[in-house]
């Protein structure tokens, strides 16, 4: 295999966070991946329950210190790191103390309250890809899990669409039936132009403040293959993931998903298994 690194952006990982669907799905299927002849890195938000001394992160001095503009306003961007056990996987965490404050008061809570998560989660996709280009990556795949990083299809297809890092990758985005309720800001379409995006990229959104089916359809607009990932994934979705017609793997239970999703990425780069 010419190239066999594969790229997570993950909305969470256990034992970061509690186990969930989503969380166990980002941990075992990325350690999996990792046994089958793939190169693996793997991206999650440093939310504010995470216990940083239990967890053993460590900021990566190197990588950070960039400020990303959100907004008009630029943030600090801090990247740190952890390793997953059993497989010594490197996990690397996207944080901002604008973004993601510690919670001391509310436990295991994800501190994504509803008035900020449009910039939280530009920052967090953001992020990610300015770290990819400075540890000078060049991901094969790109898998992206869950609605917080529902935006990395767009930043990678209309603004590092040139980008020799990324031109060659394909992109993955995986439907989970974790949701937020309500609607992002009202203005989240007019900070994306303001990050550059043209009005065609975003007209997924349309006018009205962007929910969470919205977010999942631009992210299949934008991406190569769809996956869904759990069970429960709203019909309407299911029906344009498939009018889309790119290549769409359905819930096929829980077992063998490394030796599943190894298998669709191998079908996307052209090898077989």
């Amino acid at each position: 295999m010419e190239n066999n690194k594969v790229l997570y952006i993950s909305q969470e990982i256990s034992p970061y966070l509690p186990e969930t669907p989503m969380s166990v799905l980002g941990r075992d299927v990325s350690q999996g991946i990792l046994g089958k002849g793939f190169e693996v890195r793997t991206f999650m938000p440093k939310y504010g329950c995470i216990n940083e001394r239990r967890n053993q992160l460590h900021e990566v001095i190197r990588l950070s210190g960039m400020n990303l503009a959100i907004d008009d306003t630029d943030h600090p961007l801090i990247i740190k790191v952890a390793t997953l056990q059993p497989s010594r996987m490197q996990v690397y965490f996207i944080d901002n103390d604008d973004y993601f404050q510690p919670l001391p008061d509310k436990g295991l809570e994800i501190d994504l309250t509803p008035d900020d998560n449009d910039e939280r989660i530009m920052f967090f996709v953001h992020g990610v890809i300015e770290t990819v280009k400075k540890l000078r990556w060049q991901p094969a795949v790109i898998h992206v899990s869950g609605w917080v990083s529902s935006l990395a299809p767009l930043y990678l297809r209309k603004k590092y669409q040139d980008d020799p890092i990324f031109a060659d990758s394909k992109i993955v985005y995986a439907l989970h039936r974790e949701k937020f309720d309500g609607t992002l800001d009202p203005r989240f379409v007019e900070k994306l132009k303001m990050a550059g995006f043209p009005d065609e990229a975003i007209a997924t959104i349309g006018t009205t403040p962007a929910d969470w089916l919205a977010l999942n359809r631009l992210a299949i607009d934008h991406s190569d293959a769809i996956i869904e990932a759990t069970a429960d994934i709203p019909a309407e979705l299911i029906e344009y993931a498939e009018a889309s017609g790119k290549p769409f793997i359905r819930y096929n239970g829980e077992e063998n998903r490394p030796e599943e999703y190894s298998a669709f990425y191998r079908s996307l780069l052209g090898e077989e298994e």
